[in-house]
């Protein structure tokens, strides 16, 4: 198995609009990541399920916006959104992944979206 070393954050930035998450890393690497993107990948159980069988697709995102962000120990935050949305707990090593597939998670995200007869301004879930 190869010698995998986490990069850790140094910064965490909600900009004023709250519709994105700016996290930095200690590693120079820095990535906006977008509320709507945050909250369809949700790392929830409400999301995820417990299976990828169960796994949601959540449409009706694309003007989602961030309430909160809280740490949870040192390992992840918390992300509360406007649609009431909390229970996702993001971890340092879920953020980095996420920033880094940023482009094929949300072309995978849109692609489901079609596939299951949802769109990104209508709220609804498959």
């Amino acid at each position: 198995m190869p010698n995998v070393t986490l990069a850790w954050p140094v910064e965490i930035r909600l900009p004023k609009d709250r519709r994105t998450l700016r996290v930095a890393f200690d590693d120079g690497r820095t990535f906006d990541l977008t509320a709507e993107l945050l909250r369809v990948t949700s790392p929830s159980a409400e999301v995820q399920g417990h299976s990828e069988a169960e796994r949601k697709t959540v449409g009706g995102k694309r003007n989602v916006t961030i309430l909160s962000v809280d740490p949870v120990g040192n390992y992840a935050v918390r992300i509360g959104f406007d649609d009431m949305h909390a229970t996702g707990i993001y971890s340092w090593a879920f953020l980095r992944d996420l920033g880094e597939n940023a482009e094929r998670r949300f072309r995978d995200y849109l692609d489901d979206l079609q596939a299951k007869g949802l769109d990104r301004d209508r709220p609804g879930v498959r």
